[in-house]
């Protein structure tokens, strides 16, 4: 599946289209390497997501086509979640 897509199914994104403009701003990185938006999301992967003042590491666990919202969260298992602060 592709990044952009597993970041709006995963509801990490709300969505697609922002989450391809992340991917081009080199915001998303997958075991640690920058990638498109057309990059190809694995089980086992991880995904870290940088924020403006928000880091988010992940493991994907499954990667479904679609699936409800309370279901969301059982796609991925987050490693990391650090709130940045300015100095």
């Amino acid at each position: 599946m592709r990044i952009d897509k597993y970041l709006k199914v995963s509801r990490l994104i709300k969505r697609r289209t922002v989450a391809k403009d992340v991917c081009v701003g080199e915001k998303i990185s997958i075991n640690g390497k920058t990638v498109k938006p057309s990059a190809e999301v694995k089980i086992g992967d991880r995904i870290t997501l940088e924020f403006a003042n928000r880091v988010i590491e992940v493991r994907v666990l499954s990667t479904p086509n679609s699936v409800k919202a309370n279901e969301a969260q059982a796609l991925y298992e987050t490693i990391r979640d650090e709130r940045r602060t300015e100095s």
